[in-house]
């Protein structure tokens, strides 16, 4: 059996595996103030142009940032920090370039296809391919070789500056661990459920999003999270189950 929810929101997800309820935005939001607390404005994406947040979007699947910087410096080297310039040359020195992420050579190819796709449908111009809404450019991100939903809401948010909640791994643990959604949610579901209840403010999207990463990566791991240091604590239904199941039995 579980503890109370911290947040009192009903203790069932519905269907889709959310809960639901007209709590659900001041519960969000005070999680953000206790994040932002803590960390405060992170200044994500650190890129000097869209194109390179695209290019960084592409190289951090399946791999820590701390790669992507190396690979983005191995690029600027280069003089391939851009779409027109990535378009021209060959596959082989763009995955020579991106050595230090994994699957490099894939991510050659997946930098290589979205170049092209912007040569050939606007002109190499994102600013251009960033002038349609929301719903129909991310139907065109996800149509791209290599786009999936996290990438594609990477640049939709980070890239064009459009209100679209990026949804990653930490998002799920977190909270999953904090008792509002169910672990197994999948990815459309849950970011339906972040723009439902969360203000439709980008500058507030792309900092929430930043907060959880950091929160993922300094307390909540997989294995062993640091629940005792985390920001959450006070509030985080998997914290407090594991206090109880490490209280002596009596």
């Amino acid at each position: 059996m579980h503890p109370p929810h911290p947040h009192g929101v009903n203790e069932e997800a519905n269907a889709k595996g959310v809960r639901e309820g007209e709590q659900v935005q001041a519960v969000l939001m005070d999680l953000y103030r206790r994040m932002y607390a803590a960390f405060g404005d992170r200044g994500w994406w650190p890129a000097e142009t869209a194109e390179e947040v695209v290019i960084g979007a592409i190289l951090v699947q399946s791999v820590a940032w701390s790669n992507v910087v190396k690979a983005i410096g191995r690029l600027r080297e280069r003089g391939l920090l851009g779409l027109e310039a990535l378009h021209a040359a060959p596959v082989e020195v763009v995955a020579e370039c991106v050595v230090p992420t994994r699957y490099y050579r894939a991510k050659a190819q997946k930098l290589k296809a979205f170049a092209a796709h912007v040569h050939e449908r606007h002109g190499g111009s994102l600013e251009r391919m960033f002038e349609q809404d929301t719903d129909a450019l991310r139907e065109e991100l996800l149509s791209i070789y290599g786009i999936g939903p996290e990438t594609a809401d990477d640049i939709l948010l980070y890239a064009a500056g459009k209100r679209s909640f990026v949804i990653d791994a930490y998002t799920k643990r977190i909270f999953s661990r904090l008792g509002l959604v169910d672990e197994r949610i999948g990815y459309e579901p849950l970011r339906a459920w972040f723009m439902r209840h969360l203000p439709a403010d980008v500058a507030l999207y792309n900092n929430y999003h930043a907060l959880i990463d950091a929160i993922g990566h300094h307390f909540c791991s997989a294995r062993r999270p640091a629940c005792a240091s985390c920001p959450l604590l006070p509030v985080c239904r998997y914290a407090s189950s594991q206090a109880a199941d490490a209280q002596p039995a009596v």
